[in-house]
């Protein structure tokens, strides 16, 4: 190319605002207009500049500059103190350019993650959808969606922008999480940010980071043996990469997690699975954060136990400090992969939220537990936690109740109400060692405490898989 024209070449690129300043600042998607930063916490503000270029930022809510430079690796963080101001802020962000962010609140920001129910939204299709949409005016929620992708390595960044919650943005965005937010933000009368970076019919082994599955010999043995679907990826970190390492370190509250449908396969393998990948998220946070999950609904899957022994494996993860696991198997649907009641999901997420992180002690927030069974003749009684205030049957009289001898062989029980605890029996058991409850991919047990909240499927024995 001549000299004359790099020339015209750089002249029209001038003219049509083609170029920026030499070392421009810049920041991540997830940092910018509308969004919502987690209020009285220490918030990380990061972008790219120009090695050795001075940054300042400051937030309005107390107008105190916080200076940094520019690493060799094109890079810049600060970190700045948030506070409980209601009103809308400003983020300023200088170097050799200014960036002002507008419409900035302070309040929850909680991260949404999974697969197609948690990124089920009610375009899509919820139980009273156009109700909800027109009544989604909350110019304090804010929503910011990841687009799905997938890579090879850790992304910087991702595409994606912060927008307020209106009917409009709102009917496309996951409605377990709108439903999470909205009573979240209905009860602390404050802003809430919510980030969904899910992926419909995904496993877990995309969620995690490389290192993370590659440290554990079982989840990499699981991994390995995924096949490609037509629907989305299975190779271990592929979505984590793309979707999930661009977010750090953006403050969170805490996070929610709606998956496992695709991981019904192997169940023991999952009952390592999911607390592994809260460990692996929460080390990346640097953050021991909330994690609150759903345990699926029961499905008519095409194995034997598959739906109650993955249900299982999510109940032993309540074991990891810091989660709690909103129970739906009365709002599922046997026959539909997804339940369209996504509201009593995301009220019973915001329950545990409301409960154990932000102290509500009045919020009930869990159904009947099992605790532990003791043998009485030939009956077995059992305890539960979260059956203080006793326990209900809805119906005539409970329902799928099993009970075993030492044959190991399951028949259907009597199952009675005494106070806080159960008595089952069954004729033709004598000896009896075991009970099952809601022990089948299609079982809807009808066990709840006077919160009115479902009691988790739940075995005493850790008995093989039956045919």
């Amino acid at each position: 190319m001549k000299l004359k024209s790099v020339g015209k070449l750089f002249i029209g690129m001038l003219l049509t605002g083609a170029t920026t300043s030499a070392g421009a600042v810049s920041l991540p998607a997830i940092i910018g207009n509308h969004m919502v930063l987690q209020r009285k916490a220490e918030v990380t503000i990061w972008g790219w500049g120009n090695t050795g270029e001075e940054v300042t930022v400051t937030g309005s809510w107390d107008n105190k500059p916080v200076k940094t430079k520019v690493n060799n690796q094109a890079r810049w963080e600060v970190k700045l103190q948030t506070s409980a101001a209601s009103s809308p802020q400003t983020v300023t962000v200088k170097g050799y350019n200014t960036l002002v962010l507008e419409d900035v609140l302070l309040g929850e920001v909680w991260l949404c993650s999974g697969q197609s129910n948690m990124d089920w939204n009610a375009n899509a299709g919820i139980d009273n959808a156009e109700q909800h949409i027109q009544e989604a005016n909350y110019p304090s929620i804010r929503f910011f969606q990841v687009s799905k992708r997938t890579a090879d390595a850790p992304q910087l960044d991702l595409p994606g922008q912060w927008v307020v919650c209106t009917p409009e943005t709102m009917k496309h965005f996951s409605a377990v999480g709108y439903f999470f937010g909205r009573e979240i933000h209905q009860n602390l009368k404050a802003p809430v940010g919510l980030i969904n970076s899910s992926w419909g019919g995904t496993p877990a082994e995309i969620w995690f980071s490389a290192p993370a599955i590659a440290s554990n010999p079982v989840l990499a043995e699981s991994a390995a043996k995924r096949k490609e679907v037509e629907y989305g990826p299975t190779q271990p970190a592929k979505a984590y990469n793309a979707m999930i390492a661009p977010l750090i370190p953006f403050r969170l509250a805490g996070a929610l997690w709606y998956q496992g449908e695709s991981n019904v396969d192997a169940p023991d393998v999952y009952a390592q699975m999911l607390p592994a990948l809260i460990q692996d998220w929460r080390t990346a946070w640097k953050n021991k954060f909330p994690f609150y999950f759903v345990q699926i609904a029961p499905y008519k899957y095409g194995g034997a136990e598959e739906w109650p022994r993955l249900a299982e494996a999510q109940l032993k993860t309540l074991s990891v400090p810091n989660t709690g696991m909103a129970v739906i198997s009365d709002v599922g649907n046997v026959d539909d992969i997804h339940p369209r009641n996504k509201l009593d999901v995301g009220k019973r997420l915001a329950a545990w939220a409301l409960n154990k992180t932000y102290g509500k002690k009045d919020v009930l927030f869990s159904g009947p537990v099992y605790r532990e069974m003791k043998k009485e003749g030939d009956k077995i009684r059992l305890h539960f936690d979260y059956a203080d205030q006793g326990l209900v049957v809805k119906g005539k009289e409970l329902t799928h109740f099993e009970i075993a001898g030492e044959d190991q062989k399951f028949v259907p029980a009597q199952a009675k109400v005494d106070g806080q605890t159960i008595v089952v029996s069954a004729k033709g058991v004598k000896n009896p060692v075991a009970v099952r409850m809601g022990w089948s991919n299609s079982a809807n047990p009808n066990l709840f405490n006077k919160a009115g909240q479902p009691a988790s499927a739940f075995r005493t024995d850790n008995w093989p898989k039956r045919n």
